[in-house]
């Protein structure tokens, strides 16, 4: 398939109906050849991140909008304007391929159209790119509501967070301390000739200094190392799981962070739950590929009564459903499918399962809350909350004041991250 009309249909179905990037990319990926698959990312990508600026310039060059069953064909002509805009591939060869994807997508009457619209756009380009950005839509390329949200909670910071989320995310690799250490893997690294530096917080953690394909990576099929940012390695840091224990990963999949607490302690005796029951595969497939063990269920943790009957769990990770606000530059269709009312719904979600399941920790264990979040409501205000109904709970991650550790997007390079420590006192 033409990666420029496989592109424009993947942007479709994101912007046009909802669908999430994640789910839709692969798909696309299926139909065309492999070595395109970057490229097609790349578009895709590209084009949501600069969202507003795109939209901009074609209703300027358009006397009317694409409607109905044409409307793949506006999202065609944000493809054809990202490659021009923001890409190094040859003017002539991203408009005669923008131009060619009509066929595939069965409207080679609509050729002319995107051609001219693409040409007019290479005679004017430095006016058009400008008018695109004079306005806070094309100069944040962020929805004004979080927009505003991140403003309000972080006035020092919000453009440095507004810029990291426009970089594109690192590579990053969890070293499987069964088999090697960090510096060990580097070195499997060096001798394969792939670049990478290590973590200085996260210590299973390696920066590659150039994305690759997983099947050049040493040992990957055998477990070696599994690919996870750096933030969200730090779970098993806070968690400290020692062996024996029983503990539960809430909120699981795909079930990286079950594996990294396996990778530590593979004698401890771990559950992974998640209310979706169409992931828990992708759970089961890393825990199958490094060789670990790990009781996975299908469950809902609001309601524990209905999946375990057990001893309560020496230790806890929650890892709870959020807006993902602080991963947005891993995943910028984000930016377009959330909306502010969600906030409140998840605020409110996270608070039953955050209940329930300090009510399936032993005294004396330990549960950590974690978001890929930057907004306060789904975090220190969240644990401040929770701090409330349950004034014994200890607090072993900041002050009360501001519970927990805020990671924001792009520090150390990480992505957007918090983590709030909690203890259960002896005997409660």
């Amino acid at each position: 398939m033409n990666v420029r009309a496989a592109a424009a249909r993947v942007l479709y179905q994101v912007v046009d109906q909802g669908q999430s990037l994640s789910q839709q990319l692969p798909l696309a990926q299926q139909h065309i050849a492999p070595r395109d698959a970057a490229l097609l990312q790349e578009i895709c990508y590209g084009t949501l991140r600069w969202l507003p600026r795109l939209e901009h310039i074609v209703q300027a060059l358009m006397d009317k909008p694409l409607k109905g069953k044409q409307r793949v064909f506006h999202h065609l002509l944000l493809v054809g304007l990202y490659q021009l805009g923001y890409m190094r591939i040859p003017a002539h060869a991203a408009v005669a391929e923008t131009v060619n994807a009509t066929k595939t997508l069965k409207r080679p009457q609509l050729r002319g159209l995107i051609n001219a619209i693409l040409r007019n756009y290479q005679r004017d380009q430095a006016s058009l790119d400008d008018a695109s950005q004079a306005e806070s839509a094309g100069q944040h390329c962020h929805p004004s509501w979080l927009l505003t949200r991140l403003q309000q909670a972080y006035p020092n910071q919000w453009q440095e967070i507004i810029a990291a989320n426009h970089q594109k995310a690192p590579m990053w690799l969890r070293v499987n301390r069964q088999h090697h250490t960090q510096a060990s893997y580097l070195a499997e690294l060096q001798a394969a000739g792939i670049a990478g530096s290590p973590h200085t917080q996260a210590l299973d953690a390696i920066k590659l200094d150039a994305p690759c394909d997983v099947t050049r990576l040493p040992g990957f099929t055998q477990g070696w190392v599994s690919v996870q940012d750096a933030a969200a390695q730090l779970a098993v840091d806070y968690l400290q799981p020692d062996s024996a224990e029983h503990i539960l990963d809430c909120c699981a999949a795909p079930g990286g962070k079950t594996c990294h607490i396996l990778e530590h302690q593979p004698d401890a005796i771990v559950t992974a739950i998640d209310a979706d029951e169409n992931r828990l595969s992708r759970i089961k497939e890393n825990l199958s590929r490094l060789g670990l063990n790990a009781e996975v269920k299908h469950a809902d943790a609001r309601l524990p009564s209905a999946w375990h009957t057990g001893p309560a769990f020496d230790r806890i990770l929650l890892d709870a459903p959020c807006s993902a606000t602080g991963v947005i530059r891993r995943h910028p269709d984000i930016k377009w499918l959330r909306r502010d009312s969600d906030i409140q719904a998840l605020v409110t979600l996270q608070a039953e399962i955050l209940d329930a399941m300090w009510q399936q920790l032993a005294p004396g264990g330990t549960l950590v809350y974690a978001t890929c979040s930057v907004l306060p409501d789904e975090n220190a205000t969240q644990i401040r909350a929770f701090l409330t109904r349950e004034p014994t709970a200890i607090l072993r991650t900041g002050t009360h004041d501001q519970p927990g550790r805020q990671i924001l997007p792009g520090e150390h390079d990480m992505d957007g991250f918090y983590y709030a420590c909690l203890k259960k006192p002896t005997g409660k």
